[in-house]
């Protein structure tokens, strides 16, 4: 099991997040428990955390990843019902667009 950060910077107020997934909810909020982000920071399906919290989610061990990863495992899931691994998902990603083409 395995917990991803990526790469976005979207400014909230004076912070700047980035999102944080896990393959199960149970180690998502693990971990969001160990890097002390409150619950209410929760999205349904991953967390928001301010980079501060990203470093420290890395220095835990999380994986780090592109926001574009992050999006194409979420939507992974959905589909599938697993994140799969990020680079899975952009083979996947890079498949359906070419063959859209």
């Amino acid at each position: 099991m395995t917990v991803y950060v990526d790469d976005m910077r979207a400014s909230f107020g004076r912070m700047i997040m980035c999102h944080m997934i896990a393959d199960t909810e149970a180690e998502l909020h693990a971990a969001a428990d160990r890097i002390g982000v409150a619950r209410r920071w929760y999205q349904g399906d991953h967390y928001d955390i301010a980079l501060s919290k990203r470093a420290m989610a890395v220095a835990a061990g999380a994986r780090e990843i592109t926001w574009r990863q992050c999006g194409l495992m979420v939507a992974n899931r959905k589909a599938t019902g697993s994140l799969g691994d990020p680079e899975t998902a952009e083979t996947v990603w890079r498949g359906r667009r070419s063959a859209g083409r």
